[in-house]
Protein backbone atom coordinates (compact mmCIF):
# COMPACT_ATOMS: atom_id res chain seq x y z
CA UNK A 1 0.00 0.00 0.00
CA UNK A 2 1.43 3.71 -0.95
CA UNK A 3 2.22 5.49 2.14
CA UNK A 4 2.33 9.16 2.66
CA UNK A 5 5.70 9.08 4.09
CA UNK A 6 7.09 8.26 0.50
CA UNK A 7 8.06 11.83 -1.32
CA UNK A 8 8.80 11.58 -5.25
CA UNK A 9 12.14 13.67 -4.93
CA UNK A 10 11.87 14.22 -8.74
CA UNK A 11 8.96 16.61 -8.62
CA UNK A 12 9.24 18.70 -5.73
CA UNK A 13 6.97 21.10 -5.37
CA UNK A 14 8.04 25.20 -4.57
CA UNK A 15 6.50 27.29 -1.70
CA UNK A 16 7.66 30.77 -1.11
CA UNK A 17 7.98 31.87 2.32
CA UNK A 18 7.59 35.52 2.88
CA UNK A 19 10.31 37.28 5.34
CA UNK A 20 8.74 39.41 7.83
CA UNK A 21 8.58 43.07 7.74
CA UNK A 22 8.02 43.58 4.12
CA UNK A 23 10.89 46.08 4.79
CA UNK A 24 12.97 44.70 1.42
CA UNK A 25 16.04 44.24 3.34
CA UNK A 26 15.62 40.34 4.44
CA UNK A 27 15.95 37.91 1.64
CA UNK A 28 12.61 35.45 1.45
CA UNK A 29 13.62 31.55 1.30
CA UNK A 30 11.88 29.10 -0.29
CA UNK A 31 11.34 25.31 1.57
CA UNK A 32 10.78 22.22 -0.20
CA UNK A 33 7.72 20.52 0.25
CA UNK A 34 6.87 16.87 0.19
CA UNK A 35 4.63 15.10 -2.79
CA UNK A 36 2.74 12.38 -2.41
CA UNK A 37 3.89 10.02 -4.58
CA UNK A 38 1.07 8.35 -7.02
CA UNK A 39 2.92 5.25 -6.77
CA UNK A 40 5.77 2.72 -5.89
CA UNK A 41 7.20 -0.77 -5.82
CA UNK A 42 9.26 -0.41 -2.80
CA UNK A 43 8.69 -1.31 -0.03
CA UNK A 44 7.60 1.85 2.94
CA UNK A 45 10.42 1.25 4.97
CA UNK A 46 13.32 1.43 2.80
CA UNK A 47 12.08 3.56 0.18
CA UNK A 48 11.41 6.52 3.13
CA UNK A 49 14.94 5.53 4.76
CA UNK A 50 16.51 5.62 0.83
CA UNK A 51 14.89 9.32 0.57
CA UNK A 52 15.63 10.74 3.61
CA UNK A 53 19.66 9.71 3.29
CA UNK A 54 19.94 9.86 -0.41
CA UNK A 55 20.80 13.78 -0.60
CA UNK A 56 22.60 14.03 1.87
CA UNK A 57 26.26 15.52 1.99
CA UNK A 58 28.25 15.31 5.42
CA UNK A 59 31.66 16.20 3.88
CA UNK A 60 33.23 19.22 5.50
CA UNK A 61 34.33 22.51 3.74
CA UNK A 62 36.98 21.33 1.71
CA UNK A 63 40.67 20.38 2.83
CA UNK A 64 39.92 22.14 6.25
CA UNK A 65 37.82 20.51 9.35
CA UNK A 66 35.48 22.75 9.37
CA UNK A 67 32.22 21.99 10.08
CA UNK A 68 28.47 23.43 8.61
CA UNK A 69 26.21 23.30 12.45
CA UNK A 70 22.51 24.13 12.86
CA UNK A 71 21.62 25.27 16.54
CA UNK A 72 18.09 24.30 16.85
CA UNK A 73 15.54 25.50 19.78
CA UNK A 74 11.97 27.34 19.93
CA UNK A 75 13.72 29.95 21.99
CA UNK A 76 15.79 32.29 20.31
CA UNK A 77 16.13 36.12 19.24
CA UNK A 78 13.66 38.47 20.14
CA UNK A 79 13.04 36.47 23.17
CA UNK A 80 15.32 36.89 25.94
CA UNK A 81 16.92 34.57 27.86
CA UNK A 82 20.10 32.18 29.31
CA UNK A 83 19.13 29.84 26.00
CA UNK A 84 18.99 32.40 23.58
CA UNK A 85 22.08 34.49 24.61
CA UNK A 86 23.61 31.33 25.17
CA UNK A 87 23.16 30.12 21.04
CA UNK A 88 23.50 33.28 19.67
CA UNK A 89 26.87 33.51 21.73
CA UNK A 90 28.00 30.08 20.74
CA UNK A 91 27.18 30.55 17.10
CA UNK A 92 29.27 33.61 17.03
CA UNK A 93 32.25 32.44 18.74
CA UNK A 94 32.22 29.42 16.74
CA UNK A 95 31.72 31.72 13.39
CA UNK A 96 35.24 33.26 14.41
CA UNK A 97 36.63 29.59 14.20
CA UNK A 98 36.06 29.40 10.63
CA UNK A 99 32.49 27.00 11.66
CA UNK A 100 29.42 28.18 8.87
CA UNK A 101 26.50 28.24 11.79
CA UNK A 102 22.92 28.62 10.78
CA UNK A 103 19.93 28.52 13.66
CA UNK A 104 16.81 27.15 13.11
CA UNK A 105 13.29 28.18 15.34
CA UNK A 106 9.81 29.35 15.15
CA UNK A 107 8.83 32.39 13.96
CA UNK A 108 8.10 35.96 16.54
CA UNK A 109 5.44 37.91 15.35
CA UNK A 110 6.20 38.93 11.79
CA UNK A 111 9.67 37.62 12.35
CA UNK A 112 9.46 35.20 9.35
CA UNK A 113 11.89 33.72 6.86
CA UNK A 114 15.54 33.75 6.69
CA UNK A 115 17.01 37.02 8.75
CA UNK A 116 20.85 37.71 9.20
CA UNK A 117 22.33 39.30 12.42
CA UNK A 118 25.76 39.86 13.59
CA UNK A 119 28.45 38.31 12.57
CA UNK A 120 27.05 37.07 9.02
CA UNK A 121 24.37 34.71 11.76
CA UNK A 122 22.09 32.96 9.15
CA UNK A 123 18.75 32.56 11.15
CA UNK A 124 15.85 30.63 9.84
CA UNK A 125 12.21 31.67 11.40
CA UNK A 126 10.31 28.93 10.20
CA UNK A 127 6.77 29.28 10.32
CA UNK A 128 5.66 27.41 13.23
CA UNK A 129 3.55 29.79 15.57
CA UNK A 130 4.19 28.77 19.32
CA UNK A 131 1.19 27.12 21.16
CA UNK A 132 2.33 27.10 25.06
CA UNK A 133 5.36 29.14 26.55
CA UNK A 134 7.18 29.63 23.20
CA UNK A 135 7.12 26.04 22.32
CA UNK A 136 5.09 25.01 18.59
CA UNK A 137 3.23 22.43 18.83
CA UNK A 138 4.44 19.05 18.62
CA UNK A 139 3.56 17.17 15.36
CA UNK A 140 6.25 14.82 14.60
CA UNK A 141 6.35 14.54 10.96
CA UNK A 142 5.04 18.20 9.87
CA UNK A 143 7.64 19.68 10.74
CA UNK A 144 10.53 16.72 8.20
CA UNK A 145 10.01 19.30 5.10
CA UNK A 146 11.45 22.18 6.23
CA UNK A 147 13.80 20.53 8.07
CA UNK A 148 14.93 18.32 5.69
CA UNK A 149 15.75 21.33 3.45
CA UNK A 150 17.61 23.22 5.91
CA UNK A 151 19.74 20.48 6.30
CA UNK A 152 20.23 19.93 2.58
CA UNK A 153 20.21 23.47 1.40
CA UNK A 154 23.08 24.32 4.31
CA UNK A 155 24.64 20.91 3.59
CA UNK A 156 25.23 20.64 7.38
CA UNK A 157 27.34 18.39 9.54
CA UNK A 158 26.56 18.42 12.86
CA UNK A 159 22.46 19.17 14.39
CA UNK A 160 22.92 20.90 17.96
CA UNK A 161 19.65 20.92 19.70
CA UNK A 162 19.23 23.28 22.79
CA UNK A 163 16.90 22.97 25.80
CA UNK A 164 14.41 19.80 27.02
CA UNK A 165 11.42 21.28 26.51
CA UNK A 166 11.33 22.53 23.21
CA UNK A 167 9.68 20.52 20.89
CA UNK A 168 11.11 22.45 17.57
CA UNK A 169 14.72 20.42 19.32
CA UNK A 170 13.59 16.84 19.37
CA UNK A 171 11.89 16.51 16.03
CA UNK A 172 15.22 17.92 14.54
CA UNK A 173 16.78 15.59 16.38
CA UNK A 174 15.14 12.87 15.79
CA UNK A 175 14.70 13.71 11.82
CA UNK A 176 18.60 14.34 11.78
CA UNK A 177 19.27 11.24 13.33
CA UNK A 178 16.62 9.44 11.05
CA UNK A 179 19.42 11.45 7.72
CA UNK A 180 22.29 9.56 9.49
CA UNK A 181 23.99 13.30 10.85
CA UNK A 182 25.93 13.64 13.72
CA UNK A 183 23.60 15.51 16.83
CA UNK A 184 24.54 17.26 19.89
CA UNK A 185 22.24 17.90 23.18
CA UNK A 186 22.63 20.40 25.06
CA UNK A 187 20.34 20.54 28.81
CA UNK A 188 20.48 23.71 30.19
CA UNK A 189 17.65 23.11 32.95
CA UNK A 190 16.78 21.11 35.48
CA UNK A 191 13.58 19.08 36.40
CA UNK A 192 12.14 16.35 38.59
CA UNK A 193 10.81 12.86 38.43
CA UNK A 194 7.33 12.95 40.09
CA UNK A 195 5.30 15.15 38.73
CA UNK A 196 2.84 14.83 35.63
CA UNK A 197 4.73 17.57 33.59
CA UNK A 198 8.60 15.72 34.55
CA UNK A 199 6.83 12.30 33.74
CA UNK A 200 5.79 13.31 30.53
CA UNK A 201 9.16 15.33 29.51
CA UNK A 202 11.36 12.69 31.00
CA UNK A 203 9.80 9.95 28.46
CA UNK A 204 10.15 12.15 25.36
CA UNK A 205 13.88 12.63 26.54
CA UNK A 206 14.48 9.19 26.62
CA UNK A 207 13.09 8.74 23.40
CA UNK A 208 15.35 11.39 21.49
CA UNK A 209 18.42 10.74 23.48
CA UNK A 210 18.62 7.17 22.43
CA UNK A 211 20.37 7.41 19.22
CA UNK A 212 22.36 10.96 19.95
CA UNK A 213 26.26 11.02 19.54
CA UNK A 214 27.00 13.73 22.70
CA UNK A 215 25.14 15.73 25.05
CA UNK A 216 26.25 19.21 26.85
CA UNK A 217 25.58 19.77 30.27
CA UNK A 218 26.32 23.32 32.34
CA UNK A 219 26.99 21.53 35.65
CA UNK A 220 27.77 18.89 37.07
CA UNK A 221 24.49 18.76 39.10
CA UNK A 222 23.01 19.41 35.64
CA UNK A 223 24.96 16.01 33.97
CA UNK A 224 23.84 13.94 36.86
CA UNK A 225 20.04 15.13 36.28
CA UNK A 226 20.05 14.53 32.49
CA UNK A 227 21.42 10.99 32.51
CA UNK A 228 18.68 9.89 35.15
CA UNK A 229 16.09 11.37 33.86
CA UNK A 230 17.08 10.04 30.01
CA UNK A 231 18.83 6.79 30.98
CA UNK A 232 21.86 7.86 28.43
CA UNK A 233 25.47 6.87 29.09
CA UNK A 234 27.58 8.87 31.36
CA UNK A 235 30.26 8.56 29.08
CA UNK A 236 27.97 10.66 26.09
CA UNK A 237 27.70 13.36 28.63
CA UNK A 238 30.27 16.23 29.20
CA UNK A 239 30.15 19.14 31.50
CA UNK A 240 30.76 22.40 29.72
CA UNK A 241 29.86 25.27 31.91
CA UNK A 242 28.44 28.36 30.91
CA UNK A 243 30.41 31.95 30.61
CA UNK A 244 29.73 35.36 29.70
CA UNK A 245 31.67 38.10 27.20
CA UNK A 246 33.67 40.17 30.25
CA UNK A 247 34.31 42.90 27.64
CA UNK A 248 30.28 43.33 27.50
CA UNK A 249 30.19 43.40 31.25
CA UNK A 250 31.96 45.35 33.37
CA UNK A 251 31.94 47.57 36.23
CA UNK A 252 30.63 51.12 36.27
CA UNK A 253 33.91 53.87 36.30
CA UNK A 254 31.69 56.09 39.03
CA UNK A 255 31.13 54.85 42.84
CA UNK A 256 27.08 54.30 43.68
CA UNK A 257 25.90 56.40 46.53
CA UNK A 258 25.80 55.11 50.06
CA UNK A 259 22.75 56.46 50.92
CA UNK A 260 20.75 53.90 49.80
CA UNK A 261 21.66 50.09 49.25
CA UNK A 262 20.10 48.80 45.74
CA UNK A 263 19.13 45.12 45.64
CA UNK A 264 18.76 43.99 41.41
CA UNK A 265 16.85 41.42 40.39
CA UNK A 266 16.66 40.00 36.95
CA UNK A 267 14.70 37.48 35.71
CA UNK A 268 11.97 35.10 33.90
CA UNK A 269 8.94 36.15 36.22
CA UNK A 270 7.80 32.56 36.69
CA UNK A 271 7.20 29.77 39.56
CA UNK A 272 10.43 28.35 38.52
CA UNK A 273 12.70 31.41 38.97
CA UNK A 274 11.33 32.29 42.59
CA UNK A 275 8.91 35.07 41.72
CA UNK A 276 6.66 33.72 44.43
CA UNK A 277 9.42 33.94 46.87
CA UNK A 278 10.31 37.24 46.17
CA UNK A 279 6.65 38.40 46.94
CA UNK A 280 7.41 37.33 50.39
CA UNK A 281 11.05 38.43 50.60
CA UNK A 282 10.64 42.00 49.26
CA UNK A 283 7.99 43.19 51.98
CA UNK A 284 9.78 41.46 55.12
CA UNK A 285 13.28 43.31 53.56
CA UNK A 286 11.85 46.72 53.45
CA UNK A 287 10.33 46.77 56.82
CA UNK A 288 13.51 45.38 58.05
CA UNK A 289 16.02 47.95 56.25
CA UNK A 290 14.74 51.56 55.13
CA UNK A 291 17.26 52.08 53.05
CA UNK A 292 17.25 49.28 51.09
CA UNK A 293 15.52 49.75 47.51
CA UNK A 294 14.41 46.93 44.58
CA UNK A 295 15.02 46.98 41.04
CA UNK A 296 13.06 44.34 39.36
CA UNK A 297 13.82 43.76 35.33
CA UNK A 298 11.89 41.19 33.87
CA UNK A 299 8.71 40.09 32.32
CA UNK A 300 6.17 36.38 32.83
CA UNK A 301 2.86 35.74 34.64
CA UNK A 302 4.20 35.87 38.37
CA UNK A 303 4.38 39.81 37.55
CA UNK A 304 1.22 40.35 38.46
CA UNK A 305 1.84 39.23 41.91
CA UNK A 306 4.70 41.36 42.31
CA UNK A 307 2.71 44.74 41.31
CA UNK A 308 0.40 43.34 43.84
CA UNK A 309 2.56 43.17 45.94
CA UNK A 310 3.55 46.90 45.43
CA UNK A 311 0.79 47.97 45.80
CA UNK A 312 -0.59 46.27 49.23
CA UNK A 313 2.47 47.37 51.16
CA UNK A 314 2.63 50.79 49.11
CA UNK A 315 5.83 50.33 48.33
CA UNK A 316 6.04 52.32 44.85
CA UNK A 317 9.17 54.49 46.08
CA UNK A 318 10.73 51.33 46.64
CA UNK A 319 10.59 48.78 44.21
CA UNK A 320 10.75 49.88 40.40
CA UNK A 321 9.31 47.31 37.38
CA UNK A 322 11.49 47.39 34.91
CA UNK A 323 9.22 44.71 32.77
CA UNK A 324 11.20 43.18 29.92
CA UNK A 325 15.12 44.18 29.48
CA UNK A 326 16.12 43.72 26.28
CA UNK A 327 19.82 42.22 26.61
CA UNK A 328 21.95 45.15 25.82
CA UNK A 329 20.47 46.88 28.02
CA UNK A 330 21.41 44.79 30.89
CA UNK A 331 24.32 45.59 32.00
CA UNK A 332 23.68 49.51 32.41
CA UNK A 333 20.80 47.71 34.71
CA UNK A 334 23.03 46.09 37.03
CA UNK A 335 25.69 48.27 37.51
CA UNK A 336 22.90 50.67 39.20
CA UNK A 337 22.98 48.28 42.12
CA UNK A 338 25.04 47.05 44.71
CA UNK A 339 23.53 43.56 45.23
CA UNK A 340 22.58 40.89 42.53
CA UNK A 341 19.68 38.70 43.78
CA UNK A 342 18.74 35.25 42.63
CA UNK A 343 15.64 33.83 44.27
CA UNK A 344 15.75 30.62 41.45
CA UNK A 345 13.86 27.47 43.20
CA UNK A 346 15.44 25.10 40.47
CA UNK A 347 18.74 26.24 38.34
CA UNK A 348 21.47 24.32 36.20
CA UNK A 349 23.26 27.17 35.61
CA UNK A 350 22.57 30.77 36.11
CA UNK A 351 24.23 33.04 33.54
CA UNK A 352 23.10 36.06 35.39
CA UNK A 353 25.10 35.83 38.42
CA UNK A 354 28.09 35.56 35.99
CA UNK A 355 27.07 39.13 34.07
CA UNK A 356 26.50 40.40 37.77
CA UNK A 357 29.98 39.63 39.12
CA UNK A 358 31.57 40.46 36.22
CA UNK A 359 29.62 44.00 36.41
CA UNK A 360 31.30 44.25 40.50
CA UNK A 361 28.37 43.19 41.98
CA UNK A 362 27.70 41.35 45.29
CA UNK A 363 25.58 38.08 44.41
CA UNK A 364 23.30 36.19 46.68
CA UNK A 365 21.45 33.49 45.58
CA UNK A 366 19.63 30.63 46.55
CA UNK A 367 21.36 27.61 47.48
CA UNK A 368 19.83 25.29 44.40
CA UNK A 369 21.06 23.01 41.48
CA UNK A 370 24.20 24.09 39.96
CA UNK A 371 24.84 27.62 41.42
CA UNK A 372 27.17 25.84 44.11
CA UNK A 373 29.60 25.05 41.84
CA UNK A 374 29.85 28.86 40.62
CA UNK A 375 31.54 29.95 43.77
Amino acid sequence: PRSPLIPRPEQPIQAPLRSGDGDGDVPAVTFLLLRRPRSTNARTGSSYFSYVTSPISHAMDGQSRKHRILMVSDFFFPNFGGVESHIYYLSQCLLKLGHKVVVMTHAYGKRSGVRYVTGGLKVYYVPWRPFLMQNTLPTLFMTFPIIRTILIRERISVVHGHQAFSTLCHEALMHARTMGYKVVFTDHSLYGFADVGSIHMNKVLQFTLADIDQAICVSHTSKENTVLRSGISPDKVFMVPNAVDTAMFTPSSNRLSCDEIIIVVISRLVYRKGADLLVEVIPEVCRLFPKVRFIVGGDGPKRVRLEEMREKFSLQDRVEMLGAVPHAQVRSVLISGHIFLNSSLTEAFCIAILEAASCGLLTVSTRVGGVPEMT
